[in-house]
């Protein structure tokens, strides 16, 4: 709103400094600011407002050591996150950007399908919470939505850098130090394309795979869109069992979606980077850097020991978001690799499922692979204190997301 005010009185009034507001990178470290104190100061309010309604946790016991010590912790935190998102996005994002529009939709939708299944389990003291079906309708319902509007809006193109080949509209455009530089692009494309990490030439079409017809190529996008969002976002509400762990490995990821967003927004270093020109997708910096401010400041109070719960109605809200950046940026593949914590995670929890499963069928009696399903409580079980494998995991993290960086390059 913020920006849609600069740039109605920067054409009517001469008011100086209004035009840094046309600088995506303006703009970002301002959403990163106010997203990090309406998270350390408004957050407080809510965890207090939390506590007097008496929202806590209901934790059961599953021998796991300081476990019983969080029993009555506030939840349903992730309000926190969703407040601090959505502020400082509504204010300094151009509303009228698609990008932004759909990624807005999916955290509200999201935040509450997460919101309704904290309200159950707190509220209607019903552990479970939402059944697993409906949220799995929710998911889907997003997928959709996200993959009708990626593959039919009019404002979703993609242009690709054809200098090789000369076969392309000749575009002069100038660059960071003031000088002309001469590109060749070719023209806007509607096609569905995706990243496919360490190939040359690395441009997936789906019509291609399905012998050219579009409507099948639409229906496996659709597919595509609804198994990333509900991979995802489960993924993350797995990864939500430690203090700090889900909100910390998910900052990680929020800065490398917000870098990769930029340079494909930026004509200049998408050609440099030889990478897909994704017209109008830099405005999802802004969002990234309040989503990253979000759950830094929730840091704040969720690291150990933890003032405050995110509950579903962050998580499934945070892994909803990556799932979304991702495929508004055409990097979805790029995922196992960058949000590889989740995926071992989820992995984890369907091997001990599976293997229980397979062994009681076989030999009369479960058995498991790990002492404990997510990953994480398997290290708890074997004594690892709760700080150190939380930081270990962050340390993982940073660096799948440094490798994630470094297939730009790596073809």
């Amino acid at each position: 709103m913020l920006y849609h005010l600069a740039d109605y009185l920067s054409r009517h009034i001469d008011i100086p400094g209004l035009g840094m507001f046309e600088y995506i990178s303006f703009r970002s470290a301002f959403s990163i600011i106010l997203s990090l104190i309406i998270a350390m100061i408004f957050g407080l309010r809510i965890i207090r407002f939390l506590q007097r309604k008496q929202i806590g946790e209901e934790v059961r016991n599953l021998g796991l050591e300081g476990q019983l010590e969080k029993r009555g912790t506030p939840t349903m935190g992730g309000v926190i996150i969703l407040l601090a998102i959505l502020v400082p996005a509504l204010l300094f994002c151009d509303l009228t950007n698609v990008y932004v529009q759909i990624v807005l939709v999916s955290t509200v939708w999201l935040g509450l399908i997460g919101f309704l299944d904290d309200y159950i389990k707190v509220f209607r003291r019903k552990k479970d919470g939402l059944k697993g079906r409906f949220k799995i309708v929710g998911q889907v319902g997003l997928g959709i939505i996200v993959g009708s509007a990626m593959w039919l809006h009019s404002d979703i193109t993609v242009r690709e850098d054809t200098v090789r080949s000369r076969a392309a509209a000749e575009v002069t455009v100038i660059d960071d130090s003031g000088r002309p530089q001469v590109l060749y692009l070719s023209s806007p494309e509607k096609k569905p394309l995706s990243t496919i990490p360490f190939v040359k030439d690395n441009e997936l079409d789906y019509t291609q795979l399905t012998g050219g017809n579009d409507r099948w190529g639409w229906v496996l996008y659709m597919f595509v869109a609804i198994l990333v969002i509900t991979a995802v976002s489960n993924g993350a509400n797995l990864t939500d069992g430690l203090d700090g762990l889900a909100a910390g490995t998910t900052a990680s990821i929020g800065v490398v979606l917000g870098l990769l967003a930029y340079v494909s927004g930026n004509v200049i270093y998408a050609n440099y980077l030889n990478i897909m020109y994704i017209p109008g997708s830099g405005e999802l910096l802004v969002f990234c850097a309040a989503f990253v401010g979000a759950l830094i400041g929730f840091l704040w109070y969720n690291s150990f020991p933890a003032q405050v719960f995110m509950g579903d109605t962050g998580s499934l809200a945070i892994g909803g978001i990556v799932a979304v950046l991702a495929l508004l940026i055409r990097k979805e593949l790029l995922l196992p690799l960058l949000c590889g914590v989740f995926l071992v995670e989820s992995l984890s929890v369907m091997l001990q499922v599976g293997w229980f499963k397979y062994t009681k069928r076989k030999y009369g009696e479960g058995r498991r692979l790990f002492l404990m399903a997510p990953l994480h409580h398997h290290y708890q079980k074997k004594g690892y204190f709760e700080v150190k494998i939380v930081n270990r995991f962050w340390i993982v993290q940073l660096l799948l997301a440094a490798i994630t960086l470094v297939t730009l390059k790596i073809r």
